[in-house]
This record gives structure tokens, sequence and C-alpha cells, in this order.
């Protein structure tokens, strides 16, 4: 088992090849069990150590909607939504993808350890802003 968080280093070569479009694309996130193998060299989603399809859960995981892109200075950067499903559900990670460009990676979400809820799992996504957002690039 190997996983960090990180941008995946695919996406970061794709962006510069103007494969992926954050705010038109359909952008989704997807849980894992802590079996899963998600790190910088993931390069599509995959339902290996995903988690059951169980309550609002199914594979595949949900749409992220809506998604931003802002700048502030010499800084560019992603706004995600906090998303939740109901139900009985344990995670140790997820992955972020573009199921409209061939499922390719974007970025992985490290938990630290297992979550688990029996109501609502919700994952609560950085701040909007230059300094706190999942993803952001300055120079």
């Amino acid at each position: 088992m190997s996983i960090v968080q990180t941008q995946t280093t695919s996406f970061k070569a794709e962006l510069y090849q103007g494969i992926h479009d954050l705010t038109t694309d359909v952008i989704k996130i997807a849980l894992y069990t802590a079996s899963a193998n998600l790190n910088e060299d993931t390069t599509v989603y995959s339902s290996n150590d995903e988690v059951a399809a169980t309550g609002t859960y199914s594979l595949g995981g949900a749409q992220l909607t809506p998604i931003t892109v802002n700048t502030s200075g010499y800084t560019a950067y992603v706004g995600f939504p906090n998303i939740s499903w109901t139900g009985a559900i344990t995670a140790r990670c997820a992955l972020i993808y573009n199921s409209s460009q061939g499922n390719k990676s974007v970025a992985v979400l490290d938990f630290g350890s297992d979550k688990t809820s029996t109501g609502t799992f919700t994952i609560t996504m950085p701040a909007n802003t230059a300094t706190a957002a999942l993803i952001r690039s300055s120079n």
C-alpha cells in the first residue's frame, strides 16, 4: 500500500498539454480503502480497493460541482466543493479524476487514517484561497 496526498504527476503534465478543463469537464471523486495504492504515479481511476457501494455512495464516486479556477497575484488555484454521502462508509483516501478525459487522475487525498461514518460521510475541502486551495500553482 502506498497512499500519498498529491497532485498526480500525469495531471501536471496533462495540464500543459491542454487535456483538462476543470470548469467544463466532469470531475469526480471516489473513496478508497486503506489497501489502495494511490500516489503521484496514479494515472487513472480504478475500482481496485474502492469502498463498496452503500447508502448514497456508488462505485465511481460522485461529481464535484461547481469547480472554480481563480487567480490572486502570481497564483492560480482551484476551488472544489465539499461533498457528502450517506451510509455506513469507511474510507482511508480519495481520488479526484476527470471522467470526461478517460478517467485521468487529478489528485489523491490522504485522510491520514481510516475515517468511518454511519450517517453522513463528508469531505471538507480546503478554503478556496491562493494559500489554502487543494490545487494551486505559483512561480
